[in-house]
């Protein structure tokens, strides 16, 4: 049995161990190894030069390409699995959630963040590279009105509205969350995406950062390897502007905050009646999660090759 095996048996056997049998920390580390010594400082090269035009998926006046979608009223029933009410979903005007408008002298795609949901460009997009700027407004809501601003650039994005929680729909999660810009993050039971990762036991659950050449883990939505943290806490102070990169080639994916790489995946893929196939292209999704934000300079440009990521010192 190869010790590549081993680890993912180990791991699946530890997803359908019951919780009270060990602890968090305890599961993180059987998955991920004992903690890393020293943090990496990652930089990035060989970045790739566009193939064609820049697309601006933002004109910069209204928002034609976008349709959004809301969930249930009271966010706080999101994660039930029997929420008792329908999603709002397209039943109300959104004017009030989501609108251009004009921030720091330049217009922006402002996002109210009260009721959760998200914007959906029309664009099915494959083999790009994505740029885009958001900071934080001044508000937060409940039931996240004390916890870390939450929202999120969701891409590979498929399937139906509302499918996952009512609220957003399948796809891989660039997380925008103050501490956690860039955490990746699988939206949906069905989606999967490999990445090396080291156990962190200052984290919350699960307790996993990604690590250049760490252990591989499958991203499994609802077990012990739901998200990824980014390597780094890379934004930049609450109110200032952060520009993200996203760099994806069929299914593969860097993250990028402010010039400094935190994530990679690979192996993105869909489960169904076939098993796993190749998630290769998609929708991007601006998610609403309990924070006002501010979005602008949303540009989209064809690549074939990924930059790579290289630990400084190596």
């Amino acid at each position: 049995m190869s010790g590549k095996f081993k680890r993912a048996l180990v791991a699946l056997m530890l997803v359908s161990t019951p919780a009270t049998a060990q602890t968090s920390q305890d599961r993180a580390r059987a998955i991920a190894g004992e903690p890393a010594a020293a943090a990496q400082r990652l930089r990035l090269t060989d970045v790739p030069v566009a193939t064609g035009k820049s697309t601006a998926l933002f004109d910069g006046r209204s928002l034609e390409g976008w349709t959004a979608w809301l969930g249930y009223p009271d966010p706080s029933i999101t994660y039930q699995a029997k929420p008792g009410t329908p999603p709002i979903g397209t039943s109300r005007d959104t004017k009030g959630d989501f609108a251009v408008r004009s921030v720091d002298g330049a217009p922006a795609i402002w996002v109210k963040g009260e009721t959760w949901g998200s914007l959906v460009h029309q664009a099915d997009l494959r083999d790009y590279h994505l740029r885009l700027q958001f900071k934080w407004g001044a508000k937060t809501w409940a039931p996240r009105a004390t916890q870390p601003r939450n929202n999120g650039l969701l891409y590979h994005t498929h399937g139906a509205p509302g499918e996952v929680f009512g609220t957003w729909r399948p796809s891989v999660e660039f997380e925008i969350m103050t501490g956690s810009t860039g955490m990746i993050v699988a939206v949906g039971g069905k989606l999967r995406g490999r990445t090396g990762v080291t156990f962190d036991p200052s984290l919350v659950e699960p307790h996993l950062r990604f690590r250049a050449g760490g252990r591989e883990i499958d991203i499994i939505n609802g077990t012990p390897t739901w998200n990824v943290e980014a390597a780094t806490d890379a934004e930049r102070p609450i109110g200032a502007w952060n520009t993200l990169d996203l760099y994806v080639v069929g299914d593969r994916a860097v993250h990028v905050v402010n010039g400094v790489p935190v994530g990679e995946v690979h192996d993105l893929a869909t489960i169904g009646p076939d098993g796993r196939q190749p998630l290769t292209h998609g929708r991007i999704q601006l998610q609403s999660e309990g924070a006002e934000t501010w979005f602008r300079a949303i540009t989209v440009e064809p690549i074939t090759t990924l930059p790579k990521i290289v630990v400084s010192g190596q």
